[in-house]
């Protein structure tokens, strides 16, 4: 995909950060790159989206850079949240995409795109004392 500007500023903003980031979050951090206004920050994200560069992690209303390869070939993706550090994972299970399938079809609908988002601790805040 080759990005505009814009996109160029938010994805690289969203891949740095490394975590969840709302779009008036990346607003207020591309302001003097010459983000301004909402509108410019929206219309770069739905590119993105649209492209699979970036996630839109629907429990936080926030957005992540996609840090899987092949997650676009894959029918489901699983994003891992952390309550406590805001860690983000996004794995693609194939099991889990068929089970999803098998549910589907076991009530006559046919889904296109699974997203599953499960919060919770990660390892090393489980290994913390919270």
């Amino acid at each position: 995909m080759k990005r505009t500007r814009n996109q160029t500023l938010v994805y690289d903003y969203l891949e740095a950060h490394g975590k969840p980031a709302s779009a008036y979050d990346i607003l207020d951090a591309l302001r003097d790159d010459g983000l301004r206004a909402p509108l410019q920050v929206y219309r770069a994200l739905t590119k993105l989206v649209e492209a699979g560069s970036v996630h839109r992690i629907e429990s936080l209303n926030a957005f992540v850079a996609c840090n899987h390869i092949h997650c676009a070939d894959s029918r489901v993706s699983i994003f891992m949240l952390c309550n406590f550090c805001d860690e983000v994972t996004e794995t693609v299970d194939e099991t889990a995409a068929a089970m999803l399938e098998q549910l589907c079809a076991a009530r006559g609908f046919t889904g296109k795109r699974q997203v599953i988002e499960i919060s919770g601790t990660c390892r090393d805040c489980a290994g913390a004392s919270h």
